[in-house]
């Protein structure tokens, strides 16, 4: 058996797949999570100030483990950038989501896994797009689209143009830092350290907009916010995105990425248990084609190999 070779790609196999659902599992109740909290904490202050509680974690956890997070290692360039682009994710998406629909604003923002399949395409080596890929990304983003239905029709539909453009805008952004770990020396370093760069620099950059924004101050009186704010640092940005960009640096972006459509249902399924909501054939129906994806995606020999 040949050794792979160092930043060669590697399939997604059985416990990788168990843990990026667990993650996407995690960022559905997360939509939960800030809703709650929302009632407590502004939203764009709410972002930085979780980026703040998450990167103390963090750095905590690498000084506990010996993992270097200042080290000189070149990577300060591609660190500020993938930092820009988490950053720029959530100052779109928040104020996004004010102008139109959540329907239409997380549709729009889960179409993210095109553009990573695109970029990844173009730039990454050996992570080539063939005709059963972009065959399992459309069955996935149709499953998403039936899944999300029924805030597509009717008054509910009526969404803001420039907030739906500017939920496309953070798909682009997130797609963006997802290539940015893929082409960079990042893809060498530790997760922690991606991590710990779009915390640290997002951070500031959230709560200035916040700031400038003019969001009124947070109260956290009620412990229902302070549970919900504490789940969003805690197992969403701290735990979930260190396993990800983790994932992300053995394997390939776009079959990683088309796991994300299940995000929503998660949250679909969050809502029913934990808001009361519906659940309709329409998710049955989802979950079938997002399955269908997930295999075409991932299905062996589905990856073209790139030129030497």
């Amino acid at each position: 058996m040949q050794k792979a070779t160092p930043g060669a790609l590697r399939p997604i196999d059985g416990w990788a797949a168990l843990l990026i659902v667990a993650c996407c599992a995690c960022w559905g109740f997360n939509q939960v999570a800030v809703k709650i909290a929302n009632a407590g904490i502004p939203p764009l202050y709410q972002a930085g100030l979780r980026s703040v509680c998450s990167a103390l974690l963090l750095w905590g956890w690498a000084l506990y483990r010996g993992v270097p997070l200042f080290g000189r290692d070149g990577s300060l360039v591609a660190g500020i950038a993938v930092g820009l682009a988490f950053a720029v994710d959530f100052l779109l998406l928040y104020p996004g989501l004010a102008l139109t629909t959540a329907s239409r604003g997380v549709l729009f923002l889960y179409s993210m896994p095109f553009f990573v399949a695109i970029g990844a395409h173009l730039l990454v080596p050996g992570d080539r797009l063939t005709g059963p890929k972009w065959v399992g990304l459309l069955a996935a983003f149709g499953g998403l689209a039936i899944a999300l239905g029924d805030g597509l029709v009717g008054t509910a539909g009526d969404g803001d143009l420039i907030g739906d453009l500017m939920c496309i805008g953070a798909a682009v952004s997130w797609a963006a830092s997802i290539i940015i770990i893929r082409t960079t020396v990042l893809r060498s370093i530790s997760a922690e350290k991606v991590l710990f760069y779009q915390l640290a620099v997002s951070a500031p950059l959230l709560i200035g907009a916040s700031m400038m924004a003019g969001e009124g101050p947070a109260s956290f009186a009620d412990p229902g916010v302070v549970l919900a704010f504490a789940y969003t640092v805690v197992p969403v940005a701290f735990v979930s995105y260190a396993a990800w960009f983790w994932l992300l640096s053995r394997h390939s972006p776009s079959a990683m990425s088309v796991f994300t459509f299940l995000t929503p249902v998660f949250g679909a399924i969050a809502g029913a248990a934990i808001l009361g909501e519906a659940l309709t054939s329409r998710l049955v129906a989802a979950l079938a084609l997002v399955a269908l994806g997930i295999f075409l995606v991932n299905r062996p020999g589905g990856a073209r190999p790139s030129r030497a």
